[in-house]
């Protein structure tokens, strides 16, 4: 699915949940404490962030978007570090002070950027008085797009309930990022984005694709949802709606450093895109990117629109079919990574004609993706003679990634494409006519690679040096 970045600006977000202080103190450790077998980290680096729906409140400001944030805290000096940390990011915040508490805090101590431990300062909000929040909501609910109810079961949203009815009443789309196992509560909220685990806590195992779309769309009446969204870490996600099949989203291969706040980025990446007018498909796709991008960030961590717009920008040279060789590596890697058959095939195609349409066609089926390497004018000129090729190397690649068969198409200026092959190393390389496999460019290569190397018959009295004489002979 196509990347799209849609205007955020005029988009306005209503975060509404467990709001936390994420601390950060790293250092350098070079010895054990004589006191007890653990590690000295001598703190030089002390960083607060915010964690919970503060997060998910960064990541919606950190795509331009109006954001407001109402929450629990304590009546401390780390409700005011949160509040300043917000607020510095364009956040309106509106906290309730409840002097029994601590502001929920989580500190980290870390040393060559790897986690030590955590400590934890919270006591639950569950038995809270958080009427006055509900009461800001009621007042902030007619300015905004879409609330999000951030529930990290810390007792902020014990009555959420509440607040999905005053939602409803002014037909506000509520997105809620859930915590324990009785979904029940949920009824009347638009979309959950549960993950895989907390998925499979109400529904059940799934031992397969089938018996996750068969219970996703059970939950999905169950609760009385609009949508359903199950994250599902490194095979991406799905989304379920009503009335729709399915959406399944590849996770983009990418290396993960850190996947604490991914949930808040999924979902704050999601409403905002929402908010601002993309389809909820559209917005996943987004969603899912933005994803990819935050684990590979230490600790809690939001994505730019910087960020997406490089990555809707390369997701649309990838989708124009044709790239240069190292932008098809990584997207070969990318989809070895999904499972996916790559099929190679190479040729001058200089003029396309049926015998190379029903070569191509039946090339594609063998794999999940057809890469065509094409070769450029001077190694047609080299092979075929003077006054050949008939179309220019970009006129021949148009058409080629003009085909339904064909997905990727690349150049090369070789008189084979050996070099190429050896590089992308596709798992089946494809070669046209009367060839022993050990005699194709590139087939050595594949095959020491684990691939495998087929020879698929043309289409007989089909070649383009026969259309080009006929054409010469009617002249």
């Amino acid at each position: 699915m196509t990347l799209r970045i849609p205007n955020f600006a005029n988009a306005r977000i209503l975060v509404v949940g467990d709001v936390m202080l994420d601390r950060y103190w790293s250092g350098p450790t070079s010895r054990i404490s004589p006191e007890a077998p653990v590690p000295v980290v001598k703190v030089s680096e002390i960083e607060d962030r915010a964690g919970g729906a503060g997060n998910v409140a960064l990541n919606i400001a950190s795509l331009s978007a109006q954001t407001s944030l109402l929450g629990l805290v304590g009546n401390d000096d780390n409700a005011q570090v949160l509040t300043t940390t917000l607020r510095h990011n364009n956040i309106k915040t509106q906290f309730t002070a409840i002097a029994s508490h601590p502001t929920i805090t989580k500190l980290r101590v870390l040393s060559r950027h790897q986690q030590l431990i955590r400590l934890d300062f919270e006591e639950s909000f569950a038995d809270a008085d958080n009427s006055n929040m509900l009461e800001n909501f009621k007042q902030q609910i007619e300015e905004c797009d879409v609330v999000i109810l951030s529930d990290y079961g810390k007792g902020a949203l014990h009555n959420i309930e509440d607040f999905i009815g005053i939602a409803n009443n002014h037909k506000k789309p509520i997105f809620i990022d859930p915590k324990g196992s009785d979904f029940k509560r949920y009824s009347g909220a638009t979309l959950i984005t549960p993950n895989m685990s907390e998925f499979e806590q109400v529904v059940g195992p799934c031992k397969d694709e089938a018996e996750l779309v068969s219970k996703g769309f059970e939950l999905l009446n169950t609760v009385g949802l609009e949508a359903l969204l199950v994250t599902r870490s490194e095979k991406g996600m799905t989304l379920f709606q009503k009335g729709e099949q399915p959406v399944h989203l590849a996770a983009t291969a990418r290396e993960v450093y850190d996947v604490t706040g991914a949930g808040d980025t999924v979902i704050s990446v999601l409403a905002a895109a929402y908010a601002a007018g993309s389809p909820l498909a559209e917005a996943t796709a987004l969603a899912n990117t933005a994803a990819a991008l935050v684990v590979a960030k230490l600790g809690t961590a939001t994505v730019s629109l910087a960020e997406l717009r490089r990555e809707a920008k390369a997701d649309e040279i990838a989708h124009s079919g044709i790239l240069d060789e190292d932008a098809l590596l990584d997207i070969i890697n990318d989809a070895k990574a999904q499972g996916e058959t790559i099929v190679m095939t190479n040729g001058c195609f200089d003029i396309l004609h049926p015998g190379h349409v029903s070569y191509l066609k039946n090339a594609k089926k063998l794999g999940d993706k057809l890469i065509v390497a094409v070769n450029t004018d001077d190694s047609v000129r080299r092979l075929k003679g003077e006054g050949r090729p008939i179309n220019s190397t970009e006129h021949r690649m148009d058409v080629l990634v003009g085909l339904a068969s064909v997905d990727y198409v690349v150049p090369f200026s070789e008189d084979t494409p050996q070099r190429l092959i050896a590089k992308l190393l596709p798992s089946i390389l494809v070669k046209g006519g009367d060839y022993k496999i050990e005699d194709i460019a590139g087939g050595k290569e594949v095959i020491e690679n684990g691939g495998e190397v087929q020879v698929l018959n043309f289409e007989d009295g089909c070649s383009t040096t026969n259309i080009i004489n006929s054409i010469k002979a009617h002249s």
